[in-house]
């Protein structure tokens, strides 16, 4: 396996190392400077991940009578739903309160608080003496979430250049697989000991800091010191200043960098004559308006068809689909879960390597088409090809594979780099609540629509909202490969 992998990954980290090289090149200090702007806001999305892999086996150890080491173990179904779904709400809370708040915090300030709430959620819950103290921590834990994935992207996307811009947030992608794993691999050593639980939150904390601390060694994001400039929240030259110490500090240039400076100038330019006619800042509201409503309807759709897809039911039969199999390993929920992660992990690299190179629009229309022929050959597997299990594991890894070349990066690439920059924060804002918001009601309504509808039924219907997603990403989705976040502004949303 490692022989295997290795030449996969040397070839990955030499084609970043590369595109970074290409997309700088007058600074040869900076060599993959990509890991400056990046690494810190991604572990945001390594956090949530962490969070979706942990909480599966946290909530085995919790209810244990042996090994939770508590009085209040015998948690009724509302109980355990709310400490699993906690920390969604929470996310869908910090999504909505971010929106008025995005542009006076700025994307640094918004990954900081981020980061805070993330460490001290995770602490609450491992500390927590009764369950009412541990639902706090993974609310705040998931209003962590909510801050951190509207503001990696953003400040990800805003610092970054456009060559490079696709690969990166999609590597961002591959940090939220990567943290379920974690939490997978964490929760296989720690469920067999006494408040094995406490470790499993607690075990975000330490990352959370790093984290907090990375960012703080960041600069703002240039192009958001530019559009305070351009509202008018403070003198132009300070806020020019600024943004050219924090580009050149990005880049790994030196002070007084000519070419920094001309970037500064070529984007300040550009955004006063995107908003000379314009007031200086947007109203509430703007995001559905014009430009802005564009985007939106692309964003927001994306993130939409992202979850109604039925990405989170889809997995909940991974198990019993490969117990049909006949594969061993079945019988142990947390081994399929790595399985099924390490295949995850794989088929996103392909999605870096290419998304850049290839474009979105392609990596969604074939993704899209895979995931409608997953879930109809899922669909066929439980009405009438029950004798062939090898059917069932095919469509499963079928549907995986494609859900993580398409919408599980791309649709995030797209959301951070479509809207305008005087609506992006408030704009990412709401299509997070959308993908949070859409995931809830997608995993509160599974059970009951199975019941009613049956295992077969169920996957033909997602098939059928597959082929209306493929539909829109055909109709409705642009190509943004290589543009600048100015010129996908001008030329695509106009």
């Amino acid at each position: 396996m490692t022989v295997i992998l290795r030449p996969i990954f040397q070839r990955s980290r030499s084609s970043l190392c590369s595109l970074a090289v290409q997309a700088d090149s007058m600074s040869t200090e900076s060599g993959c400077f990509w890991g400056r702007g990046f690494l810190f806001p991604a572990l945001g999305g390594l956090l949530f991940g962490y969070d979706i892999g942990a909480t599966s086996s946290a909530t085995i150890s919790l209810q244990s009578p042996e090994l939770s080491g508590t009085t209040w173990f015998n948690l009724s179904a509302i109980q355990l739903g709310l400490v699993v779904s906690g920390s969604l709400y929470g996310a869908l809370l910090g999504s909505l309160l971010v929106y008025p708040i995005s542009d006076f915090l700025g994307r640094r300030r918004e990954l900081i608080t981020a980061a805070v709430l993330y460490a001290l959620g995770g602490l609450t819950t491992a500390y927590s003496p009764a369950l009412v103290v541990l639902l706090v921590g993974r609310l705040l834990y998931g209003l962590g979430i909510g801050l951190a994935m509207h503001g990696a992207p953003l400040y990800i996307a805003e610092t970054c250049p456009s060559q490079i811009r696709g690969t990166l947030i999609s590597v961002k992608e591959l940090f939220i697989v990567l943290g379920i794993l974690l939490g997978y691999f964490i929760g296989s050593f720690q469920i067999d000991v006494v408040g094995g639980w406490r470790y499993m939150f607690g075990a975000s904390a330490p990352i959370a800091l790093i984290m907090g601390l990375g960012m703080w060694s960041l600069p703002p994001s240039p192009r958001w010191l530019l559009l305070r400039a351009v509202q008018g929240k403070g003198l132009l030259q300070d806020y020019k200043e600024k943004a050219f110490l924090a580009l050149s500090k990005l880049r790994g240039r030196p002070p007084g960098d000519k070419l920094s400076e001309r970037q500064i100038e070529d984007t300040l330019v550009s955004l006063k004559s995107a908003y000379a006619d314009q007031e200086s800042e947007g109203s509430f509201l703007e995001v559905f308006q014009g430009s802005s409503l564009k985007a939106f309807l692309i964003g927001g759709g994306l993130v939409l068809f992202q979850q109604i897809t039925g990405q989170p039911s889809v997995l909940y039969y991974a198990g019993p689909i490969l117990q049909t199999a006949g594969f061993s390993a079945a019988s142990d929920a947390t081994r399929v879960s790595v399985v099924i992660g390490v295949f995850k992990f794989l088929m996103t690299w392909i999605a870096i390597l290419k998304v850049d190179d290839l474009g979105r629009r392609p990596l969604l229309i074939g993704g899209v088409s895979g995931l409608a022929l997953s879930l109809f050959m899922l669909s066929a597997y439980y009405k009438f090809l029950g004798g062939f299990p090898i059917v069932a594991v095919a469509s499963l890894l079928l549907y995986v594979g494609c859900y993580q070349i398409s919408f599980g990066p791309i649709s995030w690439l797209m959301v951070s780099e479509i809207f305008p920059l005087r609506t992006r924060g408030r704009g990412i804002s709401l299509a997070a609540l959308t993908n949070f918001g859409s995931n809830a009601i997608v995993t509160f309504a599974f059970s009951p629509l199975k019941e009613l509808l049956g295992a077969e039924n169920l996957f033909l219907l997602f098939g059928a909202i597959a082929l209306l997603s493929l539909l829109f990403v055909v109709l409705v989705v642009p190509e943004t490969k290589g543009l600048s976040l100015e010129d996908i502004e001008s030329k695509l949303l106009k």
